[in-house]
């Protein structure tokens, strides 16, 4: 190894495992100014951006002192770039469950606001698991974990394939369906038990990510080159927008949006809502579209830290002209617990065999979104961006990964990975250290047990959140496109590209093209079982 890549790499390597602060050096920080302040430009920090089209601004000449890894950070800067990271990753964190609950007729029961507490819990204790790096025992030069400010939440790519597992667990039985208020529309029932699967499913799936942390980063790389990884993201981003951004954002994705025999559409989100309306009427469009531009606003004109929070700043916003137009539910926070934790709700954890192979899909994809986030991190916090020491995070953070996928899944949630999003944050707030990750990671778990903060977050109106979540799925387009630029545009990977957009984009315009490939409606239960696993 000394001789491959250096003494100083190799020092570097073992000098990168998380070290705990001397007693000394803890009760000098908590005793003295600079320990607690230090000399942030908070000015910085917390300034509008009047004029975004000047080159010229005092904003633009101000030198911001870069706080790395291992410096030493002032506590109260800790906290506020840890309630930054906090909020940048909230939304993404909180959307997911939102959405599964919403698919499985969950609204409504005690599950749901379970969903989303256990999503945040596991969030904070998963990132502090990925950010805490050491040596594994036993082994010449494995470690787990990245050692950088690198946050975790519960996956977007997860998104589609769950919707598609779902889709098949109502189709085939399992999951049973009940007559609307009309008499005449059918609409799912409360089906734990298809999250169950998805649980158990996601953690026998995840030994696969794992096991790909042991294979060198170079051929990864060449296995799964940007342009095939980067196609996959677009696709996911673009599948997201169409079934669940613009579908929430117009009213609703439940059965309100599809006519009955009766020939009269339902009314969203249901017909018990304080103001139910017809899918796609102008009021659900126009508090969407508030939500949305409220985002771009912030982004254009807000302060760095208002702009770590532009996301939470278009559901405030959005929120409050909902609630005093009546469009807000309470009933999700009047019937949330104060506390809650791990378990209080849980699902039944089984192993669905057609989706083994969508699932070992998503683990794929989420190896080489890691292995994208890892590099993207090291850059942010000014770390090596090649080499040992960037190739040894590589592995730690996708072995992490892969663990945390399956203690997410005990932890009955969704597989988590790193947010990409959260690098933005480091970039703005010139603060790569760890510490700002570890308060960020306490506040997540802080957000989750209190669980009325959950039950805030499903009162919600649908056409809000669709505003907002439609801007974080074409995010995720967008991340695609720039994975997808990383790779030259040859005629091979040009043909490659087309070849993927086929039968990906193809099938986001018309939904049930795949249902239509394997009819087989044969005894030999296996086969269909397969069939159903490549049409997810």
């Amino acid at each position: 190894m000394r001789e491959e890549y250096g003494l100083e790499e190799t020092e570097q390597l073992r000098d990168s495992t998380v070290k705990l602060p001397s007693l000394a050096s803890f009760k000098k920080k908590i005793s003295t100014r600079e320990g607690w302040v230090g000399e942030f430009d908070w000015g910085f920090l917390c300034t509008p951006t009047l004029n975004p089209w000047s080159k010229t601004s005092p904003r633009s000449r101000r030198e911001v002192p870069f706080y790395g890894l291992n410096d030493k950070l002032p506590i109260l800067l800790a906290l506020v770039c840890g309630f930054q990271h906090s909020l940048a990753m909230l939304a993404g964190v909180i959307t997911p469950p939102t959405i599964f609950a919403s698919q499985l007729g969950l609204n409504g029961t005690p599950y749901a606001v379970y969903m989303v507490s256990s999503s945040l819990i596991a969030s904070g204790i998963c990132s502090a698991i990925q950010m805490t790096r050491f040596k594994i025992p036993f082994t010449k030069a494995t470690y787990f974990g990245t050692g950088l400010l690198t946050v975790t939440g519960t996956s977007f790519a997860t998104l589609s394939t769950a919707s598609a597992i779902f889709d098949a667990l109502y189709k085939d039985g399992t999951c049973s369906m009940i007559t609307a208020a009309d008499g005449v529309t059918r609409v799912r029932a409360a089906c734990p038990e298809a999250y169950g699967y998805l649980l158990g499913t996601s953690a026998l799936c995840s030994l696969l990510m794992m096991g790909l942390a042991f294979v060198p980063p170079r051929i990864l790389k060449r296995v799964f080159p940007p342009h095939i990884t980067g196609l996959v993201v677009l696709l996911i981003g673009a599948s997201l927008i169409g079934k669940s951004g613009f579908v929430n954002w117009a009213g609703g994705s439940n059965a309100c949006r599809s006519r009955p025999a009766t020939g009269l559409f339902a009314l969203c989100p249901t017909i018990n809502a304080p103001k139910p309306l017809l899918w796609g009427s102008a009021e659900f469009i126009g508090l969407g579209f508030l939500s949305f531009i409220t985002i771009i606003i912030v982004e254009v004109f807000g302060s760095p830290f208002l702009k770590n929070a532009s996301i939470i700043v278009g559901l405030v916003v959005g929120m409050i002209v909902a609630g005093a137009t009546g469009y807000v539910d309470g009933s999700s926070i009047k019937s949330a617990r104060a506390i809650t934790f791990f378990w209080v709700e849980t699902f039944p954890l089984k192993i669905y065999a057609p989706a083994i192979l969508p699932m070992l899909a998503v683990y794929c994809a989420l190896t080489m979104e890691v292995m994208g986030d890892i590099v993207a991190s090291s850059e942010a916090s000014r770390q090596p961006v090649d080499g040992l020491l960037l190739d040894s995070r590589v592995a730690g953070g996708i072995l992490a990964d892969g663990f945390n996928g399956m203690l997410s899944a005990l932890f009955t949630n969704a597989p988590l990975s790193i947010f990409a999003q959260n690098n933005g944050v480091i970039s703005i707030t010139r603060c790569g250290n760890r510490s700002a990750g570890y308060y960020c990671a306490a506040l997540m778990i802080i957000y989750g047990v209190l669980s009325k903060i959950s039950g805030v977050f499903l009162a919600i109106p649908n056409s809000v959140l669709g505003g907002v979540t439609t801007f974080l799925f074409a995010n995720v387009v967008v991340s695609g496109l720039k994975v997808i630029s990383f790779s030259p545009f040859t005629r091979r990977n040009r043909i490659v590209l087309a070849s993927g957009l086929v039968f990906g984009m193809g099938n986001i315009i018309v939904g049930d093209w795949a249902s239509y490939i394997f009819t087989y409606k044969g005894s030999n239960t296996a086969l269909v079982g397969f069939m159903n696993a490549i049409t997810m």
